[in-house]
């Protein structure tokens, strides 16, 4: 009997100790667990970030609206998608696209200095959506192309295109076309850029007496404006305009 309860002693005291080894055990396990899972998910998150980088690099770029140049077509804090496809293969852009393009020549001079590891990560963010746009970086609309003769303004005060004055229905409220005169023929090659918000809009017209005359070289351009992305609230593609569909091309047919 005294072996007996020996032995149920000795088990009973060693019931716990084989517990504790167990719970060790399966504390050691989920660490390097969790250390794999930390691991593949840097992995994954380095490969989504290069792919978003690449995808905004070539295809559709988010571009957030950082000024009311453009109302009330674009909102200030707007967040639109550039298609930077709509161009390539031959295209070109058309009277009343929406583009961004890269003012650096026209309407900036000289491009500002920055540091070129902050200019880097800025450039990713903004690449993405999330931070302002590159300084040199502007959202027009084109109301000219190469060869056109653009006029401010006749009678009515309407902006004339190759001599068909252009009811532009996409104007802010209260907007005129243009507050200042200005005879201009687009040479070759490059567009006459125009905000929507005119009186609210430094575009082509204010930089006419600087080099280039505020004409925008045509590879520039970056991508034309398709969609508004955010807020959900304005979610959807950007209203197409039939303003410029009377206008003819230098020589008599329809543009």
């Amino acid at each position: 009997m005294d072996t007996e309860a020996e032995h149920t002693e000795r088990d009973r005291s060693s019931a716990p100790e084989a517990g504790a080894e167990g719970r060790s055990r399966s504390l050691r396990i989920p660490d390097r667990f969790a250390s794999l899972s930390w691991r593949r998910a840097a992995f994954l998150g380095a490969v989504c970030a290069v792919f978003l980088l690449l995808f905004s690099t070539y295809v559709l770029q988010p571009f957030l609206i950082p000024s009311g140049s453009m109302e009330s077509t674009l909102r200030v804090g707007d967040r639109v998608l550039v298609n930077k496809l709509a161009y390539r293969f031959g295209s070109v852009p058309h009277r009343g696209d929406v583009v961004v393009f890269d003012g650096t020549g026209s309407f900036v001079q000289v491009a500002p200095a920055e540091n070129p590891v902050t200019g880097l990560l800025h450039g990713a963010a903004a690449s993405l959506g999330l931070a302002q746009p590159a300084e040199t970086d502007f959202v027009k609309r084109v109301v000219g192309v190469g060869g056109d003769r653009v006029v401010c303004c006749d009678e009515r005060g309407r902006i004339e295109v190759n001599g068909q004055p252009v009811d532009e229905d996409y104007l802010h409220s209260g907007d005129d076309p243009s507050r200042v005169a200005f005879d201009i023929v687009v040479p070759d090659g490059t567009l006459w850029m125009m905000g929507d918000h005119r009186s609210n809009s430094r575009d082509s017209r204010d930089h006419l007496g600087e080099p280039g005359g505020g004409m925008v070289p045509v590879d520039m351009v970056i991508g034309r404006v398709d969609w508004i992305g955010w807020p959900l609230g304005r979610l959807g593609s950007i209203r197409e305009t039939g303003a410029f569909d009377s206008v003819r091309v230098p020589g008599g047919t329809h543009g």
